[in-house]
């Protein structure tokens, strides 16, 4: 923050010493730790506090636009009862009329648990006795 080298350190060390005196350094050395402490302390309270506002206003944000897209949902299925009303059709009809994934067939339906699964290697088949045919 400050860049301050070794050399520079050390000067202002000397200094320090020469000016305070190395009686009283240590009692001044704590004063400016609680001095920078304090300074510490609010700084970060005034860096979280800026955060707050900033998370409040996003979410105030996305309040707004999620209250924008529920109350266009709410038009559109208002609409779609209305045209299914008029059609004279039940709200459940209409949906499964405009639904694009037709009911699955029996066939392609998952396997249940009563459904046997094998894993591993497939059993080796077993040999049916053919009757040989005497040659010729």
């Amino acid at each position: 923050m400050f860049d301050i080298g070794a050399s520079e350190l050390l000067v202002l060390v000397i200094v320090a010493i020469v000016v305070i005196g190395p009686k009283d350094l240590p009692m001044a050395l704590r004063t400016a730790g609680r001095w920078v402490a304090k300074m510490r302390r609010v700084s970060n309270h005034f860096k979280s506090g800026i955060e707050t506002m900033i998370r409040e206003a996003e979410m105030e944000e996305m309040e707004r636009k999620w209250k924008e897209q529920n109350e266009r949902i709410m038009r559109e299925t208002a609409a779609q009862e209305a045209a299914a009303e008029a059609q004279g059709q039940t709200v459940a009809a209409a949906e499964d009329q405009n639904d694009p994934r037709p009911n699955p067939l029996p066939s392609d339906a998952p396997p249940s648990a009563a459904d046997p699964v094998m894993i591993g290697p497939m059993p080796p088949e077993e040999k049916t006795a053919r009757p040989e045919a005497p040659l010729p």
